[in-house]
Protein backbone atom coordinates (compact mmCIF):
# COMPACT_ATOMS: atom_id res chain seq x y z
CA UNK A 1 0.00 0.00 0.00
CA UNK A 2 2.80 2.41 0.82
CA UNK A 3 4.45 1.69 -2.58
CA UNK A 4 1.34 2.74 -4.42
CA UNK A 5 0.84 5.60 -2.50
CA UNK A 6 4.31 6.59 -3.56
CA UNK A 7 3.92 5.99 -6.98
CA UNK A 8 0.57 8.18 -7.14
CA UNK A 9 2.67 10.93 -5.20
CA UNK A 10 5.09 10.55 -7.61
CA UNK A 11 2.75 11.02 -10.50
CA UNK A 12 0.75 13.82 -8.96
CA UNK A 13 3.70 16.08 -8.45
CA UNK A 14 5.46 15.08 -12.34
CA UNK A 15 1.20 16.03 -13.21
CA UNK A 16 1.68 19.71 -11.56
CA UNK A 17 5.45 19.79 -13.05
CA UNK A 18 4.15 19.46 -16.35
CA UNK A 19 1.01 21.39 -15.86
CA UNK A 20 3.30 24.53 -15.35
CA UNK A 21 4.34 24.33 -19.44
CA UNK A 22 2.03 26.37 -22.24
CA UNK A 23 -1.53 24.94 -22.30
CA UNK A 24 -2.44 23.55 -25.74
CA UNK A 25 -5.35 25.36 -26.63
CA UNK A 26 -8.37 23.23 -28.70
CA UNK A 27 -6.98 19.85 -27.19
CA UNK A 28 -9.32 17.36 -25.63
CA UNK A 29 -9.00 14.24 -23.73
CA UNK A 30 -12.15 12.01 -23.93
CA UNK A 31 -12.24 9.06 -21.80
CA UNK A 32 -15.34 6.27 -21.46
CA UNK A 33 -15.62 4.15 -18.45
CA UNK A 34 -12.49 4.34 -16.39
CA UNK A 35 -10.68 3.86 -20.08
CA UNK A 36 -12.26 0.33 -20.86
CA UNK A 37 -14.29 1.56 -23.73
CA UNK A 38 -14.90 3.67 -26.69
CA UNK A 39 -18.56 4.56 -26.41
CA UNK A 40 -21.35 6.67 -24.70
CA UNK A 41 -21.37 10.21 -24.60
CA UNK A 42 -17.68 10.87 -24.94
CA UNK A 43 -17.69 9.02 -28.29
CA UNK A 44 -20.94 10.87 -29.55
CA UNK A 45 -19.40 14.21 -28.59
CA UNK A 46 -15.78 13.10 -30.06
CA UNK A 47 -17.73 11.76 -33.57
CA UNK A 48 -19.39 15.30 -33.45
CA UNK A 49 -16.15 17.53 -32.92
CA UNK A 50 -14.40 15.12 -35.24
CA UNK A 51 -16.65 16.13 -38.02
CA UNK A 52 -17.52 19.93 -37.19
CA UNK A 53 -13.91 21.17 -35.75
CA UNK A 54 -11.22 20.12 -37.79
CA UNK A 55 -8.96 22.68 -35.79
CA UNK A 56 -9.41 20.50 -32.52
CA UNK A 57 -6.71 17.50 -31.21
CA UNK A 58 -8.58 15.13 -29.73
CA UNK A 59 -7.32 12.28 -27.80
CA UNK A 60 -8.53 8.82 -26.13
CA UNK A 61 -7.56 7.60 -23.05
CA UNK A 62 -7.63 3.92 -22.75
CA UNK A 63 -7.00 1.48 -20.36
CA UNK A 64 -4.34 -1.38 -21.96
CA UNK A 65 -6.06 -3.99 -20.82
CA UNK A 66 -8.73 -3.19 -22.93
CA UNK A 67 -6.53 -2.56 -25.91
CA UNK A 68 -8.82 -4.76 -28.09
CA UNK A 69 -11.40 -2.30 -27.55
CA UNK A 70 -9.70 0.90 -29.30
CA UNK A 71 -7.72 -1.37 -32.20
CA UNK A 72 -10.04 -0.85 -34.71
CA UNK A 73 -10.61 2.84 -34.71
CA UNK A 74 -8.76 5.85 -36.19
CA UNK A 75 -7.95 7.06 -32.81
CA UNK A 76 -4.69 9.01 -31.29
CA UNK A 77 -4.93 6.89 -27.85
CA UNK A 78 -3.39 7.68 -24.49
CA UNK A 79 -2.46 4.48 -22.78
CA UNK A 80 -3.34 5.20 -19.12
CA UNK A 81 -1.25 6.57 -16.29
CA UNK A 82 1.73 6.51 -19.38
CA UNK A 83 3.86 9.06 -19.14
CA UNK A 84 2.14 10.40 -23.06
CA UNK A 85 -1.26 10.68 -21.01
CA UNK A 86 0.50 12.32 -17.99
CA UNK A 87 2.35 14.81 -20.58
CA UNK A 88 -1.23 15.31 -23.07
CA UNK A 89 -3.45 15.10 -19.89
CA UNK A 90 -1.79 18.24 -17.83
CA UNK A 91 -1.55 20.68 -20.90
CA UNK A 92 -4.94 19.70 -22.28
CA UNK A 93 -7.64 22.48 -22.59
CA UNK A 94 -10.83 20.55 -22.16
CA UNK A 95 -11.12 16.64 -20.53
CA UNK A 96 -14.31 15.27 -21.32
CA UNK A 97 -15.28 11.99 -19.74
CA UNK A 98 -18.66 9.95 -18.74
CA UNK A 99 -17.66 8.81 -14.93
CA UNK A 100 -15.34 9.35 -12.04
CA UNK A 101 -11.30 10.36 -12.39
CA UNK A 102 -9.13 9.16 -9.60
CA UNK A 103 -8.86 11.23 -6.97
CA UNK A 104 -5.33 11.75 -7.20
CA UNK A 105 -5.09 13.43 -10.72
CA UNK A 106 -5.25 16.89 -10.11
CA UNK A 107 -7.18 19.60 -12.32
CA UNK A 108 -5.52 22.13 -13.08
CA UNK A 109 -6.50 25.66 -13.61
CA UNK A 110 -6.16 26.34 -17.44
CA UNK A 111 -8.00 22.86 -17.41
CA UNK A 112 -11.88 22.89 -18.62
CA UNK A 113 -13.41 19.41 -16.89
CA UNK A 114 -17.03 18.27 -18.57
CA UNK A 115 -18.52 15.18 -16.86
CA UNK A 116 -21.28 13.86 -19.44
CA UNK A 117 -22.06 11.19 -16.40
CA UNK A 118 -23.59 8.01 -17.77
CA UNK A 119 -27.49 7.71 -17.14
CA UNK A 120 -30.79 8.72 -15.89
CA UNK A 121 -30.64 8.24 -12.32
CA UNK A 122 -33.44 5.35 -11.11
CA UNK A 123 -31.56 4.03 -7.98
CA UNK A 124 -30.02 7.05 -5.55
CA UNK A 125 -26.68 8.46 -6.44
CA UNK A 126 -23.23 10.03 -5.00
CA UNK A 127 -24.58 11.50 -1.46
CA UNK A 128 -28.15 10.72 -1.64
CA UNK A 129 -27.03 7.01 -1.38
CA UNK A 130 -27.98 6.35 2.77
CA UNK A 131 -25.53 3.49 3.23
CA UNK A 132 -23.15 2.71 0.37
CA UNK A 133 -22.43 -1.12 0.66
CA UNK A 134 -19.69 -1.26 -1.91
CA UNK A 135 -16.21 -2.68 -1.39
CA UNK A 136 -13.22 -0.55 0.04
CA UNK A 137 -15.07 2.40 1.54
CA UNK A 138 -17.86 3.60 3.51
CA UNK A 139 -20.35 5.59 3.43
CA UNK A 140 -18.64 8.70 4.92
CA UNK A 141 -15.43 8.37 2.35
CA UNK A 142 -17.79 7.52 -0.63
CA UNK A 143 -19.58 10.38 -0.34
CA UNK A 144 -16.76 12.90 0.62
CA UNK A 145 -14.88 11.78 -2.39
CA UNK A 146 -17.73 12.53 -4.87
CA UNK A 147 -17.95 15.72 -3.31
CA UNK A 148 -14.56 16.23 -4.04
CA UNK A 149 -14.15 14.78 -7.51
CA UNK A 150 -17.63 16.79 -8.67
CA UNK A 151 -16.11 19.75 -7.38
CA UNK A 152 -13.97 19.58 -10.63
CA UNK A 153 -16.02 19.36 -13.10
CA UNK A 154 -16.85 22.70 -14.87
CA UNK A 155 -19.54 21.59 -16.84
CA UNK A 156 -22.05 18.29 -16.47
CA UNK A 157 -24.47 17.34 -19.05
CA UNK A 158 -28.04 15.95 -17.94
CA UNK A 159 -30.30 14.33 -20.10
CA UNK A 160 -33.67 16.14 -19.05
CA UNK A 161 -35.26 18.42 -15.78
CA UNK A 162 -35.74 15.57 -13.72
CA UNK A 163 -31.81 14.61 -13.69
CA UNK A 164 -30.78 18.76 -13.55
CA UNK A 165 -32.34 18.29 -9.82
CA UNK A 166 -31.26 14.74 -8.65
CA UNK A 167 -27.28 15.73 -10.23
CA UNK A 168 -27.91 19.06 -8.07
CA UNK A 169 -28.43 17.24 -5.17
CA UNK A 170 -26.37 14.11 -5.67
CA UNK A 171 -23.44 15.69 -6.36
CA UNK A 172 -23.54 18.70 -4.61
CA UNK A 173 -23.03 20.77 -8.12
CA UNK A 174 -23.21 24.53 -8.12
CA UNK A 175 -21.69 24.95 -11.35
CA UNK A 176 -22.50 24.84 -15.11
CA UNK A 177 -25.16 21.91 -15.87
CA UNK A 178 -26.14 21.96 -19.93
CA UNK A 179 -29.61 20.21 -20.06
CA UNK A 180 -29.30 18.86 -23.49
CA UNK A 181 -30.81 15.36 -24.21
CA UNK A 182 -27.96 12.92 -23.75
CA UNK A 183 -25.31 12.77 -27.09
CA UNK A 184 -25.16 9.06 -26.73
CA UNK A 185 -28.82 8.83 -27.97
CA UNK A 186 -28.44 11.01 -31.44
CA UNK A 187 -27.90 7.64 -32.87
CA UNK A 188 -31.07 6.41 -32.27
CA UNK A 189 -32.31 8.97 -34.44
CA UNK A 190 -29.80 9.57 -36.88
CA UNK A 191 -29.37 5.98 -37.89
CA UNK A 192 -32.53 4.60 -36.68
CA UNK A 193 -33.41 2.68 -40.78
CA UNK A 194 -33.72 -0.85 -41.69
CA UNK A 195 -30.47 -0.15 -43.85
CA UNK A 196 -28.59 0.77 -40.86
CA UNK A 197 -29.71 -2.15 -39.07
CA UNK A 198 -28.74 -4.40 -41.42
CA UNK A 199 -25.55 -2.87 -42.06
CA UNK A 200 -24.91 -3.23 -37.73
CA UNK A 201 -26.15 -6.88 -37.76
CA UNK A 202 -23.47 -7.52 -40.08
CA UNK A 203 -20.57 -6.44 -38.26
CA UNK A 204 -21.73 -8.14 -35.62
CA UNK A 205 -22.14 -11.12 -37.46
CA UNK A 206 -25.72 -12.17 -36.14
CA UNK A 207 -28.49 -13.77 -37.95
CA UNK A 208 -30.61 -11.40 -40.55
CA UNK A 209 -33.68 -12.82 -40.34
CA UNK A 210 -33.96 -13.41 -36.55
CA UNK A 211 -35.80 -10.72 -34.10
CA UNK A 212 -33.37 -9.76 -31.22
CA UNK A 213 -33.71 -9.70 -27.48
CA UNK A 214 -31.38 -7.30 -25.50
CA UNK A 215 -30.30 -8.42 -21.99
CA UNK A 216 -28.65 -5.56 -20.05
CA UNK A 217 -29.24 -5.66 -16.49
CA UNK A 218 -27.25 -3.89 -13.90
CA UNK A 219 -24.70 -4.91 -10.91
CA UNK A 220 -25.76 -5.33 -7.52
CA UNK A 221 -23.40 -2.78 -4.89
CA UNK A 222 -23.19 -6.00 -2.18
CA UNK A 223 -22.18 -9.11 -4.53
CA UNK A 224 -18.52 -8.59 -5.91
CA UNK A 225 -15.18 -10.70 -5.56
CA UNK A 226 -12.99 -7.46 -4.99
CA UNK A 227 -13.41 -3.51 -5.66
CA UNK A 228 -14.71 -3.11 -8.98
CA UNK A 229 -15.13 -6.24 -9.91
CA UNK A 230 -19.11 -7.35 -9.48
CA UNK A 231 -20.58 -10.74 -9.45
CA UNK A 232 -23.83 -11.56 -11.23
CA UNK A 233 -26.05 -14.89 -11.58
CA UNK A 234 -27.73 -15.24 -14.84
CA UNK A 235 -31.61 -16.09 -13.43
CA UNK A 236 -33.10 -15.84 -16.15
CA UNK A 237 -33.31 -19.20 -17.71
CA UNK A 238 -31.98 -18.76 -21.16
CA UNK A 239 -32.44 -22.78 -22.12
CA UNK A 240 -35.93 -22.53 -21.21
CA UNK A 241 -36.65 -19.34 -23.58
CA UNK A 242 -34.50 -21.25 -26.38
CA UNK A 243 -37.40 -23.90 -26.24
CA UNK A 244 -40.20 -21.43 -27.59
CA UNK A 245 -38.51 -18.48 -29.41
CA UNK A 246 -35.29 -20.13 -30.53
CA UNK A 247 -36.50 -20.41 -34.36
CA UNK A 248 -37.55 -16.95 -34.77
CA UNK A 249 -35.12 -14.97 -31.93
CA UNK A 250 -31.97 -14.92 -30.54
CA UNK A 251 -30.94 -13.19 -27.64
CA UNK A 252 -27.82 -10.61 -26.98
CA UNK A 253 -26.14 -10.46 -23.40
CA UNK A 254 -24.73 -7.08 -22.50
CA UNK A 255 -23.55 -7.04 -19.02
CA UNK A 256 -22.67 -3.74 -16.73
CA UNK A 257 -19.02 -2.63 -17.47
CA UNK A 258 -18.56 -3.59 -13.31
CA UNK A 259 -19.56 -7.02 -13.53
CA UNK A 260 -16.72 -9.39 -14.02
CA UNK A 261 -18.35 -12.35 -15.04
CA UNK A 262 -17.89 -14.76 -17.98
CA UNK A 263 -21.21 -17.26 -18.25
CA UNK A 264 -21.41 -20.81 -19.30
CA UNK A 265 -23.08 -20.50 -22.61
CA UNK A 266 -22.67 -24.37 -23.71
CA UNK A 267 -25.28 -25.42 -25.46
CA UNK A 268 -26.54 -22.09 -25.94
CA UNK A 269 -24.15 -20.97 -28.69
CA UNK A 270 -26.52 -20.27 -31.92
CA UNK A 271 -29.60 -18.71 -29.79
CA UNK A 272 -27.26 -16.45 -26.91
CA UNK A 273 -24.32 -14.10 -27.85
CA UNK A 274 -22.57 -12.82 -25.29
CA UNK A 275 -21.66 -8.98 -26.37
CA UNK A 276 -20.70 -7.96 -23.12
CA UNK A 277 -17.47 -6.53 -24.47
CA UNK A 278 -18.92 -4.52 -27.22
CA UNK A 279 -17.53 -0.73 -27.08
CA UNK A 280 -21.04 0.96 -27.88
CA UNK A 281 -24.48 -0.48 -25.99
CA UNK A 282 -26.37 2.09 -28.62
CA UNK A 283 -25.47 0.01 -31.55
CA UNK A 284 -27.26 -3.11 -29.21
CA UNK A 285 -30.43 -1.24 -28.88
CA UNK A 286 -30.75 -0.14 -32.86
CA UNK A 287 -30.88 -3.65 -33.42
CA UNK A 288 -32.90 -5.34 -31.00
CA UNK A 289 -36.68 -5.71 -30.91
CA UNK A 290 -37.30 -5.45 -27.12
CA UNK A 291 -35.21 -5.09 -23.74
CA UNK A 292 -35.13 -6.94 -20.57
CA UNK A 293 -33.59 -5.00 -18.30
CA UNK A 294 -34.03 -4.72 -14.26
CA UNK A 295 -33.05 -1.27 -12.47
CA UNK A 296 -30.63 -0.39 -15.55
CA UNK A 297 -30.21 3.10 -16.67
CA UNK A 298 -30.49 1.71 -20.09
CA UNK A 299 -34.55 1.52 -20.39
CA UNK A 300 -34.32 5.53 -20.16
CA UNK A 301 -32.32 5.57 -23.24
CA UNK A 302 -34.23 2.66 -24.93
CA UNK A 303 -37.47 4.07 -24.42
CA UNK A 304 -36.47 6.48 -27.11
CA UNK A 305 -36.80 3.80 -29.74
CA UNK A 306 -40.72 3.05 -28.26
CA UNK A 307 -39.93 -0.67 -27.88
CA UNK A 308 -41.23 -3.25 -25.79
CA UNK A 309 -39.06 -3.21 -22.50
CA UNK A 310 -39.76 -6.00 -19.23
CA UNK A 311 -38.32 -5.91 -16.21
CA UNK A 312 -37.01 -8.49 -14.98
CA UNK A 313 -37.03 -7.54 -11.28
CA UNK A 314 -36.80 -10.79 -9.12
CA UNK A 315 -35.18 -9.17 -5.94
CA UNK A 316 -37.14 -5.68 -6.42
CA UNK A 317 -37.38 -4.98 -2.58
CA UNK A 318 -33.97 -6.00 -1.44
CA UNK A 319 -32.85 -3.83 -3.89
CA UNK A 320 -34.53 -0.89 -3.41
CA UNK A 321 -34.84 -1.43 0.20
CA UNK A 322 -31.51 -2.34 1.35
CA UNK A 323 -29.12 -1.82 -1.34
CA UNK A 324 -30.24 2.01 -3.03
CA UNK A 325 -33.81 3.31 -2.90
CA UNK A 326 -35.24 4.92 -5.97
CA UNK A 327 -36.02 8.07 -6.66
CA UNK A 328 -39.47 7.87 -7.82
CA UNK A 329 -42.00 5.09 -7.67
CA UNK A 330 -40.55 2.36 -9.89
CA UNK A 331 -43.08 -0.08 -9.68
CA UNK A 332 -46.02 2.96 -10.90
CA UNK A 333 -44.11 4.45 -13.38
CA UNK A 334 -42.01 1.73 -14.92
CA UNK A 335 -42.67 1.88 -18.99
CA UNK A 336 -43.24 -1.80 -18.96
CA UNK A 337 -44.13 -4.58 -16.67
CA UNK A 338 -42.42 -5.89 -13.40
CA UNK A 339 -41.83 -9.87 -13.87
CA UNK A 340 -40.06 -12.17 -11.10
CA UNK A 341 -39.98 -15.40 -12.87
CA UNK A 342 -39.05 -16.79 -16.25
CA UNK A 343 -42.41 -18.35 -17.16
CA UNK A 344 -43.64 -14.26 -16.83
CA UNK A 345 -40.97 -13.25 -19.17
CA UNK A 346 -41.97 -15.83 -21.26
CA UNK A 347 -45.78 -14.86 -21.71
CA UNK A 348 -44.86 -11.21 -22.53
CA UNK A 349 -42.50 -12.86 -24.96
CA UNK A 350 -45.74 -14.38 -26.47
CA UNK A 351 -48.07 -11.42 -26.35
CA UNK A 352 -44.90 -9.17 -28.48
CA UNK A 353 -44.26 -12.28 -30.63
CA UNK A 354 -47.84 -12.37 -31.51
CA UNK A 355 -48.37 -8.39 -32.06
CA UNK A 356 -50.71 -8.21 -28.96
CA UNK A 357 -48.51 -6.03 -27.08
CA UNK A 358 -49.15 -2.55 -26.73
CA UNK A 359 -47.43 0.56 -25.24
CA UNK A 360 -49.62 2.35 -22.90
CA UNK A 361 -50.47 5.84 -21.42
CA UNK A 362 -47.72 4.91 -18.91
CA UNK A 363 -45.52 4.75 -21.32
CA UNK A 364 -46.42 8.01 -22.78
CA UNK A 365 -46.19 9.61 -19.99
CA UNK A 366 -42.36 8.35 -19.50
CA UNK A 367 -41.46 9.15 -22.57
CA UNK A 368 -42.93 12.55 -22.13
CA UNK A 369 -41.14 13.24 -19.05
CA UNK A 370 -37.77 11.42 -19.89
CA UNK A 371 -37.06 12.01 -23.71
CA UNK A 372 -38.26 15.02 -24.39
CA UNK A 373 -35.08 16.80 -25.18
CA UNK A 374 -33.96 13.98 -27.27
CA UNK A 375 -34.18 14.34 -31.18
CA UNK A 376 -30.21 13.76 -32.88
CA UNK A 377 -28.93 17.04 -31.82
CA UNK A 378 -28.04 16.80 -28.17
CA UNK A 379 -24.28 16.48 -29.44
CA UNK A 380 -24.45 19.80 -31.19
CA UNK A 381 -26.42 21.80 -28.43
CA UNK A 382 -23.56 20.42 -25.62
CA UNK A 383 -20.53 21.68 -27.93
CA UNK A 384 -21.86 25.00 -29.09
CA UNK A 385 -22.13 25.29 -25.43
CA UNK A 386 -18.42 24.24 -24.23
CA UNK A 387 -16.76 25.49 -27.34
CA UNK A 388 -18.69 28.54 -28.51
CA UNK A 389 -20.60 29.37 -25.50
Amino acid sequence: MNIKKGIIGIFKLLFYTVGRLPIKKNTIVFESFLGKQFSDNPKALYDYIKNNYPNYKLYWSFDRKYKYNFSNHDLNVLPRFSLKWIFVMARAQYWITNSRLPLWIPKLKHTIYVQTWHGTPLKKLGTDINKVQMPGTNTQIYKNEFIEEANKWDYLISPNSYSTTIFKSAFEFDKTIIESGYPRNDILYLKNTPKEIKKYKEKMNIPFEKKVILYAPTWRDNDYYTIGKYKFSLKLDLAKIKEEFGNDYIVILRMHYLVAESFDLRGLGDFVYDFSYYNDISDLYLISDLLITDYSSVFFDYANLKKPILFYTYDIESYRDKLRGFYFDFEQEAPGPLLTTTEEIMYYLRLINNNQFQLDNEFEKFYNKFCYLEDGRASQRVIEAILEG
